[in-house]
């Protein structure tokens, strides 16, 4: 998506967003470019790289000025890994699923490159989750340092060429002014359409940010504002299917922003009726959308999760508070039959079987001993769901083998590897090839002690890791793991990789 940033890059970029903030006039994102125009894009395969899109505000709107020059840092990751744009066009643009027919859980995940250096320069600068882009050619990741960091796929990983693999380098740093409670790709991004690589990210006092992940610069400015008009943080966030707009997460409400119209205008769902007391009461941590209906579900920090219409955010169902801590993430299965919750200070994962709400097919086991957000993730097929915890150790469960009646039995994972020596937060899988990233860390205290689990608390703050002796096991680390089958690469040949399959 970019090149190596720049000295001083993030500093920039925090300056930009000063100056955005100082303005009464946020600045605004150009619109995306349909699909057909994406695929344009990669018609022609000599057809040289998009040129640069320099947005200038005007009276009337945005305009965009185009350079006849791309800028050193485009087009990245297109070239390096040898993918042609009718390539990428086929795999990010066609209009269907796709699926990746190559992973492998009979044994454990190779290691093939990562990122420690990084978050080593500052004390306690632990991970909190990492999230592949839509098109599968670069990472995103949050840590305590309140920077987003976007890594560029190494192009050895295509070529087999693993044993040429160094430690990984972010190429873009975006920085909030404060803790970071959220952050989301917009879905559909693509490498070879800079207009679509976007970031949202919502952080403590500040508003919604849209970050353009192709320059590092802040595009636009979502405001929320409670009923005493005061700026307030989302603590979630979600874009809907189609990117047109942007979902943001409250205590009891749930605010729509126009991904077309930054500023302050947005439409209010309560998620709670006031005269009759009754809906999701709570902090909404986290939101995901059906991937087949009209519907997303929203987590709430008082355990319970709701499903609603898109249409006008009525309430659909409300599932029972089953979890022994709030709702930290959530996820539909591919066929929208299942929704995916697990908690805080909470062991298990539970599946919901939304053909009948309220109905848990079977639970998964892991050790989630802290407040932290610990992500888990499921491929695209939805056969395979993995999640890390406390201990470092990432577990792979094949939803196949859950029993079929749904009788709420404990579904043994078929795959256990350590994968950090400590808290392993963060686990994402590749749109479309054998690839997992996970991401670790977490706030470490030499003395025993422990947070508060109010349900009013969503702060990623509130980490703490119970540690008897000084001796704390410390692990900061972005991580790439291969999850196919080994390759001759290893003893010097060469291998093309597994295929990729297209479902209309």
């Amino acid at each position: 998506m970019s090149g190596p940033v720049e000295g001083g890059e993030s500093g920039d970029v925090a300056e930009v967003g000063r100056e955005a903030e100082a303005e009464s006039e946020p600045p605004q994102s150009a619109p995306p470019l349909s699909q057909g125009e994406c695929l344009e894009l990669g018609e022609n395969k000599e057809e040289a790289p998009p040129v640069a899109k320099q947005p200038r505000l005007s009276g009337e709107g945005l305009e965009l000025s185009l350079s006849l020059d791309p800028p050193d840092t485009h087009g990245g990751p297109i070239e390096q890994a040898g993918l042609g744009q009718e390539d990428l066009a086929v795999l990010t643009h066609n209009g269907g699923k796709v699926v990746n027919l190559g992973l492998d859980f009979s044994q454990n995940p190779q290691m093939l490159t990562g990122s420690w250096a990084e978050y080593s320069s500052l004390p306690e600068n632990y991970l909190k989750g990492c999230k592949w882009a839509p098109d599968g050619l670069c990472i995103l990741t949050n840590s305590a340092d309140n920077v987003l960091r976007v890594y560029n796929l190494p192009p050895e990983i295509y070529s087999y060429n693993w044993d040429l693999l160094t430690e990984m380098s972010p190429v873009l740093k975006m920085a909030e002014g404060d803790t970071i409670y959220d952050y989301c790709w917009y879905p559909k991004m693509s490498s070879l359409d800079p207009d679509s690589c976007f970031i949202a990210s919502s952080s403590r006092d500040n508003p919604v940010h849209i970050w353009d992940a192709f320059y590092g610069d802040l595009r636009a400015s979502f405001r929320p504002y409670n009923h005493l008009d005061e700026l307030t943080a989302a603590h979630s966030l979600c874009f809907s299917p189609d990117g047109s707009q942007l979902y943001c997460g409250f205590d009891k409400t749930v605010r729509v922003f126009y991904t077309d119209r930054p500023g302050r205008d947005c439409e209010e769902r309560p998620t709670v009726v006031k005269k009759q007391g009754q809906g999701q009461t709570g902090i909404i941590s986290c939101m995901a959308f059906s991937p087949c209906q009209s519907v997303y579900a929203c987590g709430s920090y008082s355990r319970t999760a709701g499903l609603y219409s898109c249409q006008d955010g009525s309430q659909l169902a409300l599932l029972p508070p089953r979890h022994h801590g709030g709702i930290t993430h959530l996820a539909f299965s591919p066929d929208g039959h299942y929704l995916y919750t697990g908690g805080r200070k909470d062991p298990e994962i539970l599946c919901w079987d939304l053909r009948d709400p309220g109905k848990i097919l079977f639970s998964l086991k892991r050790n989630v001993a802290t407040n932290q957000r610990i992500y888990f993730d499921l491929d695209p097929s939805g056969r395979y769901l993995l999640s890390g915890d406390t201990e470092g150790v990432v577990s792979v469960w094949d939803t196949l083998t859950a029993p079929p009646d749904g009788n709420q039995e404990l579904l043994q994972p078929q795959l256990h590897f350590q994968a950090h020596r400590d808290c392993t937060n963060g686990i994402s899988v590749h749109p479309f090839m054998p690839l997992l990233v996970s991401s670790s860390g977490q706030r470490q205290f030499l003395s025993p002690g422990d947070s508060s689990d109010g349900d009013s608390s969503g702060s990623e703050g509130d980490v703490v890791m119970l540690s008897p002796t000084p001796e704390v096991r410390q692990d900061n680390a972005l991580t790439v793991w291969w999850a196919g089958p080994l390759s001759p690469a290893s003893e010097g040949a060469q291998e093309e990789p597994p295929p990729v399959v297209v479902i209309d």
